[in-house]
């Protein structure tokens, strides 16, 4: 192997720089390219739809659509379900506060002060909160359409659209993913063999490209695999055995990366080739859609602890941890979180995002500029709890806005006056939306960006149920987004300002007790398991204390515990890897202890 290269950890701190984002977003991640060609033939399916039924503001569904489709047809199914279930919820409300405010103005605002306040909350302090901003953004955006529909068809105008803007992207993730997207088994078994193939271009040609590219895929943990062997089990057509061994193998493929990345770290001899091979053998067996079982483990040096490690994990890679007793049932924590009605900063979120929503509103109807009501829209999209994410995320924002939106004004400059028919008019929907797509699929780091240009080039290009050539509508769409964009960034840094800081104690605690679940197991399948779960507890705590980084000084921590939280995430990554190699576990009580101590 080659000389050790750079110690570059998954749990380096510090911002997002421009030349990071722009690897992020060209990084050919395995199943990016699928994922962001299918999420946009949703969208331009959705737009499809909305013309046929002439449904107004189509931008609305199409941005819904982007932003629940997901990689696998089950995911897509039970969403899809889910979101046409809560349509009914939706619906019988708005039918209430349509009879309550018809004709009374006042009531209008209090009912959208309260739909706001209600969904912010929820999306604090429930396990609502992916979708939650989403139903507010809908509900709210149906009841202030009551104004724009004619008197007589006020109340049935505004409960179809509303229908509508949920019941297309629904429908659509239902019968659309059904038929464009994979297996969620299908999806574990790639991303397996993509951590195959990672660890083998990290042992043959570790530079730093190839390192950054391994520990942004260390990052992300096992939580993304495990949700698809879940969604796996729901389809009843696999056997549980299958499953079970590929739960290991998706554990044992993280496992596998991590000591390859310990192995570089170190440097030493050159990878044998008896272990590439079998890497490759095991990759394309995933690839194909079946699984390597009784593996025989290839020789390596014995001088090299890590390499070694890694040919003793091949040797059970797909073999299930023998259960020693029933694994006890995790109790339901409810809808709500646990601090729901004893935190104050979740009443707090509610407040500042209500406030920015009815600013925003105000704004637009005291103008009498119907054109920039995205900047509600936008209200709901850019909320973030802390500080240090407003200021974090406020880049991503504003460029990923503006980069929708020169696509929005270009397509109707250059494009639109060419354009004869739908397909034409689809096909662009189609490009724009997997250009959003492709960065929306990326490194969480970026995927708020990618959102973003979503956002700004569906409401550019897209007016009522059809395409647009008026420039002034794109005008007024983007000085609405990015209108709103500046009104929550000032509502949720000036009131009650968050700090990320306050939640590092918090997850570095997360990381220990994963850290002594590792330590502390007694089979290598268990220490692999939680293995994958201390590299997702570090990336969390990484990307608070990024948020905690960018905040001002006078809420910013001091330098020196800021570092020295840096330097126990990075030793703690280093711990994570090795505790895999049984020759180190001596070793790593010390410096275990060290980082409990800083916790604590």
């Amino acid at each position: 192997m080659a000389p050790p290269v750079p110690d570059r950890h998954i749990a380096d701190p510090g911002r997002l720089t421009l030349g990071r984002a722009w690897r992020l977003a060209c990084d050919p991640e395995p199943g990016r390219l699928g994922y962001a060609l299918r999420m946009a033939a949703a969208c331009a399916t959705t737009v499809l739809v909305g013309e046929i039924w002439q449904v107004p503001d189509l931008a609305v569904p199409a941005l819904v659509t982007m932003a629940l489709w997901q990689k696998d047809r089950v995911t897509n199914l039970v969403a899809g379900l889910a979101v046409n279930v809560l349509i009914l919820v939706i619906l019988a409300m708005l039918y209430g506060l349509i009879r309550l405010t018809l004709d009374h103005p006042l009531g209008i605002v209090v009912g959208v002060a309260i739909l706001s306040f209600c969904f912010f909350f929820l999306g604090s302090a429930s396990k609502l909160k992916p979708l939650a901003y989403m139903l507010g953004l809908i509900t709210v955006y149906g009841l202030i359409a009551v104004d724009q529909a004619p008197v007589g068809e006020i109340a049935t105008r505004a409960l179809l659209y509303t229908d509508l803007f949920l019941a297309i992207p629904g429908l659509v993730m239902i019968g659309l993913g059904l038929i464009i997207c994979p297996s969620p088994r299908t999806v574990l078994m790639r991303a397996i063999a993509g951590r195959l193939r990672m660890a083998m271009a990290l042992l043959r040609h570790p530079d730093d490209a190839t390192r950054e590219r391994a520990q942004d895929m260390l990052r992300q943990g096992g939580a993304g695999m495990m949700a698809n062997v879940k969604m796996a089990a729901l389809e009843r057509i696999w056997n549980r055995r299958d499953l079970a061994c590929l739960k290991q193998a998706a554990y044992s493929s993280i496992g596998v990366l991590a000591l390859a990345d310990a192995a570089v770290r170190e440097g030493g001899s050159p990878c044998p080739s008896a272990l590439l091979e079998t890497l490759e053998e095991m990759a394309a067996m995933f690839e194909a859609g079946d699984y390597p079982a009784d593996i025989a483990p290839p020789a390596v040096p014995s001088n090299e602890p890590a390499l070694a490690a890694m040919a003793a994990l091949i040797a059970i890679f797909t073999t299930p941890a023998p259960e020693e007793k029933p694994p006890e049932e995790k109790k339901s924590g409810g809808f709500f979180f646990p601090d729901a009605f004893t935190n104050p900063d979740h009443v707090r979120f509610a407040v500042k995002g209500t406030a920015a929503v009815m600013t925003s509103y105000f704004i637009f109807k005291i103008l009498d500029w119907p054109g920039i009501h995205t900047c509600i829209i936008t209200c709901f999209i850019v909320a973030q709890p802390t500080m240090g994410e407003m200021i974090s995320k406020l880049m991503l924002r504003i460029g990923g806005a503006l980069l929708g939106a020169a696509l929005g004004i270009g397509s109707i400059i250059l494009l639109m006056p060419h354009l004869n028919d739908i397909t034409g008019f689809l096909a662009l929907v189609f490009a724009g939306a997997f250009i959003a797509a492709w960065v929306k699929t990326g490194d969480e780091r970026i995927a708020y960006a990618g959102f973003q240009i979503g956002l700004a080039f569906f409401l550019t290009d897209i007016k009522d149920y059809g395409p647009t050539t008026d420039m002034t509508v794109a005008r007024d769409r983007v000085v609405g987004i990015m209108l709103g964009n500046f009104i929550t960034y000032a509502m949720f840094t000036s009131f009650w300002p968050a700090s990320a800081w306050d939640r590092i104690a918090a997850t570095l605690r997360g990381v220990v007790r994963a850290l002594a679940a590792q330590r502390d197991s007694i089979t290598p399948q268990a220490r692999v398991t939680h293995a994958a779960e201390v590299l997702g507890a570090i990336s969390a705590s990484q990307r608070t204390l990024e948020f905690a980084a960018t905040e001002p000084v006078h809420m910013r921590a001091d330098t020196e515990r800021m570092s020295q939280c840096g330097e126990a995430l990075r030793d703690a990554s280093r711990l994570a890897e090795d505790l895999l190699i049984p020759e180190r576990d001596a070793q790593t009580r010390a410096r275990f202890e060290r980082l409990e101590s800083l916790a604590s």
